[in-house]
């Protein structure tokens, strides 16, 4: 099985790089057209979203910083 890996870019999107499937609420596919790397929106601005355009630019700030997070609750 191949693997994805979801990059947080510090203010900008989520790159999305491997074996994957974007649907909607609805469970429909996205055509992706063969691509094996998208970037999805987090700002919110994109006229493209659920991908990112670049509208985020000087107007989203997030320093992405890996950390834990607490432990499930049970």
């Amino acid at each position: 099985m191949a693997t994805t890996k979801l990059t947080i870019n510090s203010n900008g999107s989520v790159k999305v790089d491997g074996d994957f499937e974007i649907v909607d609420a609805q469970g429909n596919a996205y055509g992706l057209q063969g691509r094996t790397i998208v970037s999805i929106c987090r700002c919110g601005l994109s006229q493209n979203k659920p991908f990112c355009d670049g509208s985020h630019k000087g107007h989203f700030e997030h320093d992405a910083q890996a950390f834990d997070l607490p432990p499930k609750k049970v």
